[in-house]
């Protein structure tokens, strides 16, 4: 019997892009959690074609106006969702729900991957918590 470790990939199909479960997200039905420098909006979802959990990240050109910046930074949070994302979906896979959640970047400021790091797990025990 061999033992395993839990594969930490994100894969295409685990990307939100549903354009009525955004707007959805964003006009009043999901629930905002920040955890500066993020912030995260998360709402339950129906349907059978998603993920347990399908994510969205945003960081915006307001605040970096290059996109080599603003690509960085979303790299760093797609690693630090894809590294602690084994905190969130086995416990909504349990409860057969749907979850969509979106980070949003809130600083003008770039952080270090070992601080995101932290906060994403932080933000990832939050949700899991307002979810159960």
């Amino acid at each position: 019997m061999t033992i395993t470790a839990p594969r930490h990939t994100f894969k295409k199909n685990e990307r939100l892009h549903h354009r009525k479960v955004i707007d959805q997200m964003f006009t009043g039905k999901g629930k905002s959690i920040p955890v500066f420098p993020l912030r995260a909006v998360f709402m339950e979802i129906e349907g059978a074609d998603y993920p347990p959990v399908s994510v969205l990240i945003s960081v915006p050109k307001r605040k970096f106006k290059r996109a080599v910046h603003r690509n960085r930074i979303k790299r760093q949070i797609r690693e630090c969702y894809r590294l602690h994302k084994e905190i969130l979906i086995p416990t909504i896979a349990s409860q057969e729900k749907k979850l969509a959640v979106a980070f949003l970047w809130l600083s003008d400021e770039f952080y270090a991957t070992a601080e995101l790091e932290k906060r994403m797990v932080r933000l990832l025990h939050i949700i899991k918590e307002k979810c159960v």
